[in-house]
């Protein structure tokens, strides 16, 4: 696969940001692993490693990077071996939203967490999705965009030909300015989401604490015209399954070589 970052846009020419970076994130960690088995059957999926580094080191990495103080990280598969790994942080302080008694997916996991994600925008990742960014840090390229009189939601989103280890259809059309939508079931959507945004909490406070997925928020803040995405500048890896290991690694040892040859 050809990496075909988006040239640069020079500092001085950059339009001054409509809001602070977030300084508060979250990231999903509590989900059980199931295709990536029989790996999952002897750790949770967010300690895999890549490159002899655990998945979810990624994103803290680029979040303390990015200047977050405070990461909320929910858990349940395996809750304790990832709580002894996230102890090792130095750099950012690691707040463990507990979802031992109930898994309760991407959405009701954002609900059971706001008491400690506190009542400004933040940023949220996937603990088994990641990138290599182009010229652009892509956190940095999502504050850079949020504008939170306009958008409610702000998703960093791939094209397929940016993907690895993707097998799905796509997620969303965009238009010019940027606002997401979905297209009919059964058609291709030329957009994925790439497991990482920033999120006003105020769209999670009048939902219960039950079981649901993440979409069903997107959704809505669709139909409010609300939701908007930022084309994601390199490469986006997920990694879903142990042949996606392997995958992920060749992209990062053929970005390597390509930024050795200039």
């Amino acid at each position: 696969m050809t990496l075909q970052p988006l040239a640069p846009t020079p500092l001085h020419a950059r339009p001054p940001r409509r809001a602070p970076k977030p300084k508060t994130a979250m990231i999903l960690a509590a989900g059980l692993g199931k295709r990536m088995r029989p790996i999952t059957s002897m750790i949770p999926k967010p300690l895999v490693e890549i490159n002899d580094k655990a998945l979810i080191d990624y994103g803290l990495d680029a979040l303390a990077r990015n200047g977050v103080e405070r990461v909320v990280v929910n858990v349940h598969y395996m809750a304790e071996l990832l709580r002894a790994h996230l102890r090792k942080r130095r750099d950012i302080e690691v707040v463990i939203s507990d979802e031992s008694d109930r898994l309760l997916e991407s959405g009701g996991g954002i609900v059971r967490a706001l008491p400690l994600l506190g009542d400004d925008p933040f940023y949220l990742i996937n603990s088994d999705t990641f990138w290599i960014d182009g010229y652009r840090d892509n956190l940095d390229l999502l504050a850079d965009l949020w504008n939170p009189a306009e958008a409610d939601m702000l998703l960093l989103i791939a094209e397929m030909r940016q993907a690895t280890g993707y097998e799905g259809r796509g997620d969303f059309t965009m238009d010019r300015e940027g606002r997401l939508r979905r297209v009919a079931e059964r058609d291709m959507s030329p957009f994925i989401y790439a497991g990482a945004g920033i999120l006003k909490p105020d769209l999670f406070r009048e939902l219960p604490e039950e079981v649901f997925s993440l979409n069903r928020v997107f959704d809505s803040a669709i139909d409010e015209g609300r939701l908007f995405g930022g084309r994601l500048d390199g490469l986006w890896l997920t990694v879903g399954t142990p042949q996606a290991i392997h995958d992920a690694e060749a992209a990062f040892a053929a970005s390597a070589t390509r930024v050795q040859h200039g």
